[in-house]
């Protein structure tokens, strides 16, 4: 896989987990070639943004989010960082003023919960008909120390499952679950270990 070798030929400045390249190449390659805007949160040494410019193609935009300011010395030809706190919503609303709509939105930021939760809020309406939105790193859902734990409410797994809920709303014969907006501009909510990815796509009740 492309973006596998990728990796392996620069791993001194882009840490992923190995299973995590068989979901980007999933659900990314129907964007390779075309013109895609992709953003990213968490720079770190800037690796991954370099990976997904190469990936993408030269019909790629590639946004990146930190809260540390060193990272700006890693933009380059369409690549852009803008430094702020994922948590931080005003932030967040002036990056998707600047920048408009995204055709894919990965989160490896923080790995807070209340990072998680406000950045899928905020980010996933600037987020185009038919793309898609990926939150990986969740194991930190279940780490105390990140503000998660197993079956703690707070955290962006059970958020997820909630969503869940959501993205069958048309089915509901109960007031407790109304549809959403949600429902209606999700068709699918893929769950791996370590990560989830939700297709933003625009649809109907079912027949």
């Amino acid at each position: 896989m492309k973006l596998e070798e990728f990796f392996h030929n620069n791993r001194s400045i882009i840490d992923k987990w190995p299973h995590y390249f068989e979901i980007y190449e999933r659900h990314f390659s129907p964007f390779i070639g075309k013109k895609v805007k992709v953003m990213e949160i968490g720079v770190w040494r800037g690796g991954s943004l370099k990976m997904w410019k190469d990936y993408f193609g030269e019909n790629a935009e590639i946004i990146g989010i930190d809260i540390n300011p060193n990272c700006k010395v890693f933009e380059e030809d369409r690549i852009r960082i803008y430094i702020g706190d994922q948590s931080n919503v005003n932030f967040l609303q002036d990056v998707i003023k600047q920048e408009g709509e995204f055709d894919i939105i990965i989160d490896d930021g923080g790995h807070f919960m209340h990072q998680q939760i406000i950045s899928f809020k905020e980010l996933y309406w600037s987020i185009k008909n038919g793309g898609v939105y990926l939150c990986e790193d969740l194991h930190t859902n279940y780490w105390k120390n990140y503000g998660g734990g197993y079956k703690n409410p707070n955290t962006f797994i059970e958020y997820t499952k909630n969503l869940i809920d959501e993205l069958n709303a048309f089915f509901s014969q109960e007031e407790a679950l109304k549809v959403t907006e949600f429902t209606r501009n999700t068709t699918g909510i893929h769950i791996y270990d370590s990560v989830v990815v939700f297709d933003k796509q625009h649809r109907e009740k079912p027949g």
